[in-house]
This record gives structure tokens, C-alpha cells and sequence, in this order.
């Protein structure tokens, strides 16, 4: 078995990314403070062939260097855009048909295995601060909330790999059903 090399993994450019398909999913970040994690996010997203990421309060927006490290140029291929307000942009978001899932651990959550998709309809996954979480006003503004099953000690998982996780988890229900 042999390492394949860049060259050899038939990817995209930019121009030729921006327009593939893309699946009708959007990333919210509310509130991220690591701007690795939000680099990662950008990355993941590019991966996954995702529509669009919204920045919403603190996050920090491109171009940052810090952001570039993890990105690596992934801030030019996916769409965003940046939103003050996490709770409008939800509302906004709502009014045109969007079903929006906040990614946390709360009463009632459906664990991501549970949770079936609609694939006629557009989502919106909301991921939180590393700290606090998606803020509770959003989450109960929210059509869904999701929770990515754990089985140790700790009780949460990264932001960067959570995004990792559900969007592949999501992306494979999109592409295959």
C-alpha cells in the first residue's frame, strides 16, 4: 500500500468547489472563542461539501492568521458570513424554512443516531462556546437539539470534533440515505 500523493487525490480548486453542489446543510458557530477550532470548523466544512457558515458574536472572521493555521484556505472556498446576533440569525434563519438544531446536551435531545433527516429540507446545525455552550435562548428557539452520544468520563467533546462528527454523520444520511 502506497501513500497517495496531493497531486494524485483529484480534489478541486477553489473556483471548481464553489461550484459542486452543495448538500443543504449550514454550520452556525455561536460564540466560538478558539480560532483553531474555528479554522478546523472552516476545514471540516469544505470536507463535507457544506453550504455556508455563519459567525455569530465573538467568533473572529477571516483573515486571521490563527484561522488560516487550521483552515488552510478553506475560508476561501466555503461560503460566510458573520452575524452579531445568534438568536436573530436562528429567527431569520426559521422564517425562510429552516429547521435548526442546536448541537447539546438537554432535556428531551435526540441522540444523533436517532435523529433522521428530511432530505427535501435545508438545516442549520448551531455549535456553541467551548465553555458555555450554545446559549440556552438558542437552543430553546431551536426545532431540534442533538447530542452526540458519550460513553466516558469527560462530559464533552471539542468543537472542532464534534463539527467532525456530525457533519459526517449528517452528510452521509444527505449523500446516502
Amino acid at each position: 500500500m502506497r501513500k497517495l500523493k496531493n497531486s494524485e487525490l483529484g480534489r478541486p480548486d477553489v473556483e471548481e468547489f464553489k461550484k459542486i453542489p452543495k448538500i443543504p446543510l449550514i454550520v452556525v458557530l455561536d460564540n466560538i472563542r478558539s480560532l483553531n477550532n474555528i479554522g478546523s470548523v472552516f476545514r471540516t466544512s469544505d470536507a463535507f461539501l457544506i453550504e455556508k457558515i455563519y459567525l455569530c458574536g465573538i467568533t473572529a472572521r477571516p483573515p486571521h492568521k490563527e484561522i488560516h493555521k487550521t483552515a488552510l484556505g478553506a475560508t476561501e472556498s466555503v461560503e460566510w458570513e458573520y452575524a452579531e446576533d445568534t438568536l436573530i440569525l436562528i429567527e431569520e434563519l426559521k422564517s425562510l424554512g429552516i429547521e435548526t438544531i442546536s448541537i447539546e446536551q438537554a432535556e428531551k435531545s435526540t441522540m444523533l443516531q436517532d435523529f433522521h433527516i428530511d432530505r427535501s429540507k435545508k438545516y442549520a446545525v448551531i455549535f456553541g462556546n467551548e465553555v458555555k455552550g450554545v446559549q440556552q435562548e438558542v437552543v430553546s428557539a431551536s426545532d431540534y437539539c442533538v447530542e452526540i452520544p458519550q460513553f466516558g468520563t469527560k462530559h464533552s467533546l471539542n468543537i472542532s470534533v464534534s463539527c467532525g462528527v456530525l457533519l459526517w454523520d449528517l452528510f452521509k444520511k444527505f449523500r446516502y440515505g
